[in-house]
């Protein structure tokens, strides 16, 4: 169900488009009674914190819209308070500062986070809150977040307040695999190269 993802991206404009290719009234019964709650599952946390890239959303004061990627090692996205809540520690970049920029005077984001192999996509909107690390911080809240590089330089934390999340239709994601999830299909291909290899040179003595 999409807990108050809908009700909240959903305009005057938004339904008269539904209304012309004739999915208004399926996406009525589908959102009926639905959870309308703003806080992230069990499920949705887990999948999250296997996660080891995602996509943010933002606006910047011309209107235009602003897509980025951020990675780093899975989990690097802390899901915070429950599920009300979620955190990352930002790094240096190329230093155009667009999202950080953008989030100054408009807070609201949209996150996608995204597993190919399983044809999975989990969408978050929320309102972000950044925090420069050099104004401190006495909570220790940074050392708790999990840095994508060694070597990067964290420059702030970004918190965002989940205002809602909708799990993706997997039509058209196509099926790709990182070098982790790969590394047991290669260490096998190995193995069995490995076997076959001792299977000719025996059979070649005992011939």
């Amino acid at each position: 169900m999409p807990h108050a993802y809908l009700s909240r991206l959903t305009t005057p404009s938004v339904e008269d488009a539904q209304e012309r290719y004739g999915s208004r009234d399926v996406l009525a019964r589908y959102t009926a009674g639905s959870d309308q709650g703003d806080v992230l599952g069990g499920d949705e946390a887990d999948f999250i914190a296997e996660r080891d890239t995602f996509f943010l959303a933002t606006v910047g004061e011309s209107g235009w819209p602003y897509v980025q990627h951020r990675g780093g090692p899975p989990g690097f996205v802390r899901v915070l308070d429950g599920g009300a809540a979620l955190a990352w520690a930002d790094v240096r970049g190329n230093r155009q500062y667009l999202s950080v920029g953008n989030l100054l005077t408009r807070p609201r984001v949209s996150l996608l986070f995204l597993d190919q192999a399983h044809a999975l996509r989990l969408k978050v909107l929320g309102t972000a809150e950044v925090r420069d690390v050099r104004d401190g911080d006495p909570s220790g809240f940074v050392d708790q977040l999990v840095v994508p590089d060694g070597r990067a330089t964290v420059e702030r934390v970004i918190r965002v307040q989940v205002q809602g999340w909708d799990w993706n239709c997997p039509q058209h994601i196509t099926p790709r695999y990182t070098a982790a999830e790969l590394a047991p299909l290669h260490e096998e291909v190995a193995r069995l190269r490995e076997e076959v290899r001792q299977l000719r040179s025996s059979a070649g003595r005992d011939a």
